[in-house]
């Protein structure tokens, strides 16, 4: 269960079925004119709890704000119903700690309300903070961001995964998210190894899934383009393109242009992984940061087609039979089919007074 608290003196806002208003369990009823409050939702194994709850009350008083309320996420919600408690309890602003996970539940529960998400980097990856190039420590510069900092808005990722029985389920990405090979790897990645190396630790399910990945057809259709087919490893479609260690998988990928970017990977054999892993390291990596390339020599394909990028607002995926999901590194099962679209300018997220996202 969710456990929620203003402070240790007060009690978390609930809303009085009777009023249009707040109202804490102390019977004070929220006023208009009354102090703004901010929610952290955490993941109570990601965190040093003690310490940012401290941290999140002090800049919520220095900056005259009412006392904060705080969400614990659990096995059984991620954040979605943390963030949505915090939202029915009058929240402000919201702030997350913890994995990819839960940035990504908590942004989903925000998309379209207009209230501010602060991410406050920690857990494994980080991918949403690394490819907004935010502070990742110490984790008060994006606390106080909270209260101080400026406010932008990115684009949302939304998935429509459909089952093999016929069940559809709706979910929001804010990174990226596959089908296929990906997956496979998320799902081979042992979760102790994650919790000693982190991010290294998928390189050992990489290696796993690499040596039993089988290639299977798709066909996909991305919008403003023919519907085309493909025998893939790994079919991606991305909000932002940047990987841990200084990968760039999807260069031309922004969190803010109103589209989706696609890599489809299909290398030809083992030895086509070369390729893949060419363009990623190589020409993304290496040759943009030190030759500083135009656009459109990264959008050159690599020598086999291994990896062929595409764009739009949205994209359908088919396979030929049910393949694993993952959405920014969760597990999502099986799908046989995938429906993406893209939420424009749908998140609004604080961020430190003066920094840039326009590149991200």
């Amino acid at each position: 269960m969710t456990h929620a608290s203003a402070s240790d003196e007060e009690a978390a806002s609930t809303n009085d079925p009777g009023t249009d208003s707040p109202v804490d369990v102390t019977g004070h009823e929220a006023q208009p004119g009354d102090a703004k409050r901010a929610a952290l939702v955490y993941n109570p194994i990601k965190v040093d709890q003690d310490a940012i709850r401290a941290s999140v009350e002090r800049e919520s008083s220095a900056a005259g704000w009412g006392p904060p309320l705080f969400f614990e996420t659990t096995v059984d919600d991620l954040g979605q119903l943390a963030t949505q408690e915090a939202l029915d309890a009058g929240a402000d602003a919201v702030l997350v700690a913890g994995g990819d996970g839960t940035v990504r539940a908590v942004a989903e529960a925000l998309t379209g309300t207009g209230v501010p998400l602060t991410i406050v980097p920690s857990g494994t990856g980080n991918l949403l903070a690394r490819n907004l190039q935010l502070p990742l420590s110490p984790p008060d510069a994006m606390v106080t961001a909270t209260f101080s900092g400026d406010h932008e808005t990115i684009d949302v990722g939304i998935a429509e995964l459909r089952r093999a029985d016929g069940s559809r389920h709706e979910h929001a990405f804010v990174v990226m998210g596959g089908m296929g090979m990906d997956a496979a790897m998320i799902a081979n990645t042992n979760s102790d190894l994650k919790k000693r190396l982190g991010w290294i630790a998928y390189v050992d399910g990489a290696a796993r899934s690499l040596w039993t990945a089988k290639p299977f057809r798709i066909l996909y259709e991305v919008s403003g383009q023919r519907m085309r087919t493909s025998r893939v490893q790994s079919v991606l479609f991305a909000n932002c393109g940047s990987l841990p260690a200084g990968l760039t998988l999807i260069p031309e990928a922004s969190v803010a242009d109103g589209q989706l970017d696609v890599a489809v990977i299909q290398p030809k054999g083992f030895f086509g992984w070369f390729f893949v892993w060419r363009r990623v390291a190589w020409i993304n990596g290496f040759l943009r940061r030190r030759l500083h390339r135009s656009k459109a020599f990264l959008k050159l394909r690599t020598a086999d087609n291994a990896i062929v990028y595409s764009r739009g607002t949205t994209v359908e995926i088919m396979p030929e039979a049910a393949q694993p999901v993952q959405l920014d590194g969760d597990e999502f099962g099986e799908a046989v089919r995938i429906e993406c679209r893209v939420e424009q300018k749908g998140l609004v997220i604080a961020i430190p007074s003066g920094h840039d996202i326009t590149g991200a």
